[in-house]
Formats: structure tokens, sequence, C-alpha cells
């Protein structure tokens, strides 16, 4: 056992320098790599504005309809019983779904086919915004195992 609290106070994330918004500024620093972040927030800042054009709303809105499509409500953690491992199904924290969600949307940007990141980006934040791509399926995915171990609850503590 930790002989320490835990962490009970949340850092808050200022906004970022174009739409002040905290989500926009988490989404930025998960794009980065290798500390680029000026790389970055111009990757994040052009896909958001062909988003924008191509769904003809707000860029901020729809990144934000995107990361909460791509959210989960429920994973599975692996429990060790007596001799044997269960998938317990459990409820993500809403800041952890977020996180997940933001780091799937990246992921699959990336493995995306395309020409430049800025598009690659651009289309799989109008396919979550829409309810569909690899970030929605691997929801669905973890969601439906979630389902078939739901038997498993009582394991949960």
């Amino acid at each position: 056992m930790p002989r320490k609290s835990r962490k009970t106070v949340k850092r808050v994330l200022p906004g970022d320098a174009k739409y002040n918004s905290s989500t926009v500024a988490r989404f930025i620093n998960g794009m980065m790599l290798r500390g680029q972040k000026a790389t970055a927030e111009r990757i994040v800042y052009d896909a958001m504005e062909l988003v924008g054009e191509q769904l003809a709303g707000d860029p901020v809105e729809l990144l934000e309809q995107a990361v909460a499509n791509a959210t989960p409500l429920l994973r599975v953690k692996p429990r060790r019983v007596g001799g044997a491992t269960y998938q317990v199904p459990i409820e993500v924290e809403r800041q952890r779904g977020r996180s997940m969600a933001m780091r799937w949307l990246i992921t699959s940007a990336r493995a995306r086919a395309g020409k430049s990141m800025i598009e690659k980006l651009a289309g799989e934040l109008v396919d979550a915004a829409q309810g569909r791509g690899v970030a929605i399926k691997k929801r669905d995915d973890i969601h439906r195992m979630a389902e078939a171990n739901k038997a498993f609850v009582h394991y949960r503590w």
C-alpha cells in the first residue's frame, strides 16, 4: 500500500492560443512529438480549419463532438482470482475516457493512409464526429468486450 495519499486536485490546463479551449490544448499536447509544439499546433489548427470547412460548423465544437463520440464508458481490467484471470468490466472515469479518446484519434490518424498529417487528422476527426472511423470502432470493441464479460462484474473491488 502506498503511504502517500492520492492527489485530489487536478491541474487545470490553460486554453490554447487560438481558440482558448483546454480540449484543443490537450489535443495539441497529445499530438506533439519530440517537443515540437509549434509543429503540433500548426497541424491541429490546419486540420480543425479543414474540418470546419468540410462539415460547415465551429471547429472547436466539432473536435468536442469527435472526442465525445470516441470516449469509452466501460473497459475491461484483468483480475486474478484463484488460478484464473478474468476480464472484469469497470467504468471509465470521465477524464481518463477523454484522454483515451484523444489518444485513439491521434494514433488512428497517424496510421491512416493520406497525403499529409493535416489531411489524415482532419479525415479522422470528420469520421469520429459523424460516428464512424477507427477510433469509434476501437471504442465499440471495448464496449463489446465489457458487455461479453459482464458476468464477472462481481469480481470488481
